[in-house]
């Protein structure tokens, strides 16, 4: 199991050098308060084994081609270890934060992985560029625009999602897929594996050599102090994804649909900080791994170990180093 860490509104490579020194395999910069490209250029420059993701980067936001561009370049610049999340993100933020145009966002995104790929073709491979799309359009590719092939190849291409029509298309077009938070183990199994096998299907190949990389929740601490405030933090946490209605599918496979609509009127009226205590035990061990620190990486390996090829644990408050150290090893030995 490889195991990662994420860096949550972090700007600079500080995250990148901890966990280049800490053994973690990859780090991944959010799209939240800051761009994760900027970051993970910076973190390129003073790392050397230690890969990078962006987790994620919103691709809606963006056109193809300067994402074809910005990826390439760090691509280059990072030795080949970049790993490109991808990611929709939801109506809203596309239309009211980015101004950009939202149709059909599973076709959106299925072409613009296919642009994407077909930008790189015509650096690596001298394809002449020809993508003609419904909502994408890339056919002006002169040589003064034209950075060549890059040695490293093509970074790998991650695609997040929640429902099963996106996992289905992660499948399909790209190299990997970054697991959402807010997945229970149930979910997990019955509806985003079955899709992403089926994405893999339409193509004739399987999950073998696919990338699955998990963001299991996760409710520990040393004292009973810092386990609650765990819980509290994760309990609020899985009540602001509750709230969406993109993702009421994985609320209404448990039975808990109804909350959805609640905890959207919750939000509508500013009642953000009472929305966690509609996590009730049953919602909290659905979503999380609750464990003392030395059982917790047995508890992941038990629930995920035979769906995720690599994860990064998802921690609401800060822990001591050593014990986090001591699950990540753990982790990594599958023990």
């Amino acid at each position: 199991m490889k195991v990662d860490v994420s860096s949550e509104g972090t700007l600079g490579p500080g995250p990148a050098r901890l966990a280049e020194e800490g053994g973690y395999d990859a780090v991944w910069y959010g799209e939240t308060m800051h761009d994760p490209f900027v970051s993970t250029a910076m973190a390129a420059e003073c790392t050397s084994r230690v890969q990078l993701g962006t987790g994620v980067a919103v691709a809606l936001a963006r056109s193809p081609m300067t994402l074809a561009v910005t990826a390439n370049d760090l691509q280059l610049v990072s030795e080949g270890r970049l790993l490109l999340g991808l990611g929709s993100q939801v109506k809203a933020h596309i239309t009211r934060r980015f101004s950009m145009p939202w149709v059909q966002p599973v076709d959106q995104m299925r072409e613009f992985v296919l642009a994407t790929r077909a930008i790189w073709r015509s650096w690596h491979e001298g394809e002449r560029l020809d993508f003609q799309g419904d909502y994408y359009s890339h056919t002006l590719m002169t040589p003064f625009f034209n950075p060549g092939p890059n040695p490293f190849g093509p970074p790998p291409v991650l695609l997040a999602a929640v429902g099963a029509k996106m996992s289905a298309l992660a499948g399909e077009v790209a190299d990997g897929f970054m697991c959402h938070g807010f997945a229970t183990e149930r979910y997990l199994r019955e509806v985003v594996v079955p899709s992403l096998r089926s994405g893999r299907e339409k193509t004739g190949r399987d999950l073998e050599g696919f990338e699955i990389s998990g963001l299991p929740f996760v409710v520990t601490g040393t004292n009973e102090e810092e386990a609650a405030a765990a819980a509290a933090g994760v309990r609020d946490q899985i009540a602001f994804y509750a709230a969406t209605p993109a993702y009421r599918g994985v609320l209404e496979l448990h039975g808990w649909g109804e909350l959805q609509t609640e905890l959207s009127a919750m939000t509508k009226a500013g009642r953000w900080k009472e929305m966690g205590g509609l996590i009730d035990d049953e919602m909290l061990n659905a979503f999380a791994v609750v464990a003392e620190p030395e059982d917790v990486a047995a508890e992941v390996l038990k629930r995920y170990g035979e769906v995720f090829t690599r994860l990064h644990l998802y921690l609401k408050t800060e822990l001591d180093r050593e014990v986090v150290s001591g699950i990540r090893e753990q982790l990594q030995a599958g023990a």
